[in-house]
C-alpha cells in the first residue's frame, strides 16, 4: 500500500500489477496470468495451494451488483490469506460527497489493491491515476478484462490448449463490454474471432479498429457481419450475453427482441457451426428459461422461454458455462498473485 504521510499524491501512471483493459496487458501478459490461472487451479485441486497473499488487504468498489465478480474476488483473496472490505452503491461517499481522486488516495494508504466494478472506463482508470497501488476493473460499460481471463482458460480446458486458429464466436448485442473484449481479446491471441450482431449493435469503429491492428501482429483474423451464419460457421465457441445490459431501461427490450431474435443460440444455431465439439459459453447471468423473474416476464411478453439461449443449449453437454464461472475465482487469483505477491 501506499506509505506517504502528509502530502497530497498527484495523478501518475497506474502502478504496476494494475489490470484496466484486456489490450494493456498484451499477448505475453495475458497469457502469463492464465497460465499462472491454470497453476493455480491445479495446486488447489491438489490440496498444495501455497498461500502468499497473507497480511494483504483488498478494497472492492461495486457500482453495479455482481455474483461472480465480488465473489471470485473474495474467495481468491481468502483462499491466498488476503482481507477484503467491500463497498457497494450505498456503502461509501465514493463519487457523491468525496471524488473519486480523492478516493483513490484515501484507499491507497489504506490497501494494497482496489479492484472497482461499475459503469465508466473513466472511472477505473482514474481511480488507477491517484491510487498509486494495483487497480483492477472488475468490469466497466466498455471492458471486462476480468471475465476474458476466465473465459481464454476455459477455452484453453475444453476445446484446445493451442489458440492459434481457435475460432471463437459471439453473437448478440455487439457494443457491450463483452462482446468488445472479445474482440479485442481474441484478435490480441491470434485466433479467428467473430462478432455477430445487427448493424445498429455492432461494435463501434475504434474497437474494431484496435482488433484488426492486434489480428495482424498476432496473425488472428476478425469478422464483423449481421450473417450469423457465416460467423457461426466452422466455429469452435459460440458465446453470448443478455439482450439488455446492467444500466439500461426496460424500455429497450422491445427494440432488443426484434433485433436480436435471429441471433438467440438455439440447437439449430449450435448446429450450423458444423462441428459435434462446438462448445457454448456465457459470461452469465443468463436468462435461459422462466424461472427468474425476468425469464418469466420475457416468455409473457414475448413468448420466448429464454431470451439470448434456450434452456436446451444452456444446460446440454456442449455449455461449459459452470467451468467458466468458477474459472473466474481461478484467473482473479492470479491476477492478485501475480500482482500482489511480488
Amino acid at each position: 500500500m501506499t506509505t506517504t504521510t502528509g502530502t497530497v499524491t498527484t495523478q501518475r501512471a497506474p502502478a504496476a500489477g494494475s489490470l484496466l483493459t484486456e489490450a494493456s496487458l498484451g499477448r505475453r501478459g495475458f497469457l502469463r496470468l492464465v497460465e499462472l490461472a491454470a497453476e493455480l487451479k491445479d495446486a488447489h485441486a491438489a490440496g498444495l495451494e501455497v498461500r502468499r497473499l497473507g497480511g494483504k488487504n483488498i478494497a472492492l468498489i461495486f457500482e453495479k451488483a455482481s455474483t461472480r465478480t465480488r465473489c471470485a474476488f473474495e474467495v481468491a483473496a481468502a483462499e491466498q490469506g488476503a482481507s477484503t472490505t467491500y463497498l457497494g452503491p450505498e456503502g461509501s461517499h465514493i463519487g457523491r460527497e468525496e471524488s473519486i481522486a480523492d478516493t483513490a488516495q484515501v484507499l491507497g494508504h489504506l490497501y494494497d489493491g482496489i479492484e472497482f466494478r461499475g459503469f465508466a472506463q473513466e472511472t477505473v482508470e482514474e481511480l488507477a491515476a491517484y491510487a498509486g497501488v494495483p487497480v483492477w476493473n472488475g468490469l466497466t460499460d466498455q471492458w471486462h478484462p476480468t471475465q476474458m481471463l476466465a473465459d481464454v482458460l476455459t477455452i484453453r480446458e475444453t476445446v484446445s490448449p493451442d489458440l492459434s486458429g481457435v475460432a471463437w464466436t459471439y453473437v448478440g448485442d455487439g457494443r457491450n463490454n463483452v462482446a468488445r473484449s472479445i474482440l479485442v481479446t481474441g484478435a490480441m491471441l491470434g485466433m479467428n474471432v467473430r462478432i455477430a450482431a445487427p448493424p445498429s449493435l455492432q461494435p463501434p469503429p475504434d474497437v474494431h479498429d484496435l482488433a484488426a491492428g492486434l489480428a495482424a501482429e498476432s496473425g488472428g483474423t476478425t469478422l464483423v457481419t449481421d450473417d450469423v451464419g457465416e460467423a457461426v460457421a466452422g466455429t469452435d465457441v459460440i458465446y453470448t450475453d443478455t439482450w439488455v445490459s446492467m444500466g439500461e431501461p426496460d424500455s429497450v427490450w422491445d427494440e432488443r427482441v426484434e433485433l436480436l431474435r435471429p441471433y438467440r443460440v438455439t440447437a439449430e444455431l449450435m448446429g450450423r457451426s458444423g462441428k459435434a465439439s462446438t462448445r457454448f459459453l456465457h459470461c452469465l447471468p443468463s436468462v435461459h428459461d422462466e424461472k427468474t423473474e425476468l425469464g418469466r416476464r420475457v416468455f409473457e411478453r414475448y413468448g420466448l422461454s429464454g431470451a439470448e439461449v434456450t434452456d436446451e443449449v444452456f444446460i446440454a453437454p456442449a455449455s461449459v458455462v459452470f467451468q467458466q464461472a468458477e474459472n473466474r475465482m481461478h484467473t482473479i487469483k492470479a491476477v492478485l498473485v501475480s500482482s500482489l505477491a511480488g
